[in-house]
């Protein structure tokens, strides 16, 4: 850990340096370093709450803190009576208008509007339930990296490193929270909702800010807004297992990481515990590289294919329902484009835990969905979410039209014909044979003598 601050200088200069210059530390406390009593008191107070016992791998109650931190760097207006009355208003213009353009029935009860800091506060439980797995996996790492010989006599020391890990985790993602929450624009901006069930939200600051630029009348980029935060709760409240299944993919991703230890191994050997910006560079120049099994690469797969059929679908739906909107198009254009990009806090959280909050293949699923609809009709677009096994796959995406074509052909087959009637029959019949004969066969085969054999074939009139 740094020095205690020295004495003044010969040139009289009381102050001191930052101690956690160059350390993933600077930013928290930089405005308390300066050589003061109370400065220091405060720097050594943030520590020793890091380092505080607490249940699982991330300090969550110190993320959130860190987080609100960064929150109150920037203005961040409080909701009051008016924002929720101009909210309602157009949360109810957007239901109408979504109405016509799914089967989903409204999934909301209400219009909540959103400060950042209150985003911040409702999305927790989603963060905690998303990095966790991953950060487990690597702070146990650090420890688990030296040999047991070598974990024996470091005693304290190995506790140490798990600690550091820990909380090194814990700032990183606060700082990202932070960061994040001045760019989302609602509950579900990221993919999948946050706060309660039922309600929907949208943070107004940012909501402003994303219009800023374009050109467009800020009450329609309202509407639009809250057309999209519309459609996605209609869609995960009318689809239950979908939530679930999104976050059972994150969770297999974290469950099956693994790190590379001779890594560690070499590079733990020349690192001083107490020199934290020794420690930061290690970490930065690939302490913690993550080796992805091959489990892992389809579990992405899945989690990000399922991620863009929800992002495709809720741009086609609202492309449907926004069409009496002028600024539709430039507003469904510059929502791609942003969720194309993503921002520096997102690839925050791609560095730490490997994953991408952004569908890269959000263009294809819309005009999947489009061509299903164009085929079918809405009704036969939204039937697909019924189950899992039903979605459409990422080879799907590369060929939305013969996907729908083939929807469609299924879709035409008459099940109450006769001749649907005779084929099924006759599938069935050609199933039970098969099972008979391998259920004879296994109760018979090898054991036959050759006389069984012979009346066999007596039998048959061979």
């Amino acid at each position: 850990m740094a020095d205690l601050p020295q004495q003044p200088d010969d040139n009289g200069d009381e102050s001191t340096p930052n101690p956690f210059s160059g350390t993933p530390f600077e930013q928290m406390f930089s405005g308390l370093a300066g050589g003061d009593a109370a400065g220091l008191q405060a720097i050594f107070g943030q520590l020793q709450r890091m380092f505080a016992p607490h249940e699982g791998a991330v300090n969550w109650e110190l993320t959130r803190d860190l987080a609100r931190q960064v929150v109150a760097q920037r203005p961040d207006p409080s909701v009051n009576d008016g924002d929720r009355s101009r909210l309602a208003d157009v949360g109810s213009l957007a239901e109408h208008w979504l109405d016509a353009a799914t089967e989903f029935p409204a999934g909301s009860t209400q219009m909540q509007p959103w400060s950042r800091a209150e985003w911040v506060e409702a999305s927790m439980p989603v963060w905690r339930r998303l990095v966790e797995p991953v950060a487990e996996s690597v702070v146990k790492a650090m420890g688990a990296a030296l040999p047991s010989e070598a974990q024996a006599m470091a005693g304290p020391m190995l506790g140490m490193l798990t600690q550091l890990g820990s909380a090194m985790f814990t700032q990183q993602i606060g700082q990202a929270i932070g960061e994040l929450s001045a760019e989302v624009v609602s509950a579900t901006d990221v993919g999948f909702p946050v706060g309660s069930a039922g309600t929907c939200s949208i943070v107004l600051e940012n909501a402003t800010a994303f219009g800023q630029g374009l050109g467009i009348d800020e009450s329609d980029v309202l509407l639009y807004l809250v057309l999209r935060e519309a459609a996605h709760q209609r869609l995960y409240a009318h689809t239950p297992w979908l939530r679930d299944y999104v976050f059972s993919l994150i969770e297999d991703y974290g469950r099956g990481i693994s790190i590379d230890t001779t890594q560690i191994e070499s590079t733990l050997g020349s690192i001083d515990p107490s020199n934290m910006q020794a420690v930061q560079e290690a970490m930065n120049n690939g302490l913690f590289d993550v080796a992805q099994s091959p489990t892992q690469v389809a579990a992405l797969q899945r989690l990000e294919t399922v991620l863009a059929l929800v992002e495709g679908w809720v741009d086609e739906v609202v492309s449907q329902a926004a069409a009496a909107m002028p600024a539709a198009a430039a507003l469904r254009e510059a929502m791609r484009r942003r969720r194309a990009t993503g921002g520096p806090a997102e690839a925050t959280f791609a560095a730490l835990v490997g994953l991408e909050l952004r569908p890269r293949r959000l263009r294809d699923a819309a005009t999947l969905w489009g061509a299903l609809r164009a085929a079918e009709g809405q009704a036969a677009r939204d039937a697909v979410w019924a189950h899992r096994e039903l979605l459409p796959s990422a080879a799907d995406l590369d060929d939305p039209l013969s996907y729908a074509s083939r929807t469609k052909e299924a879709d035409s087959i008459d099940t109450e014909s006769p001749e649907f009637d005779a084929a099924l029959a006759a599938l069935i019949a050609d199933t039970r044979t098969g099972d008979e004969d391998v259920a004879e066969d296994g109760a018979e085969g090898g054991t036959r003598t050759g006389d069984e054999d012979e009346a066999g074939e007596d039998s048959t009139g061979r």
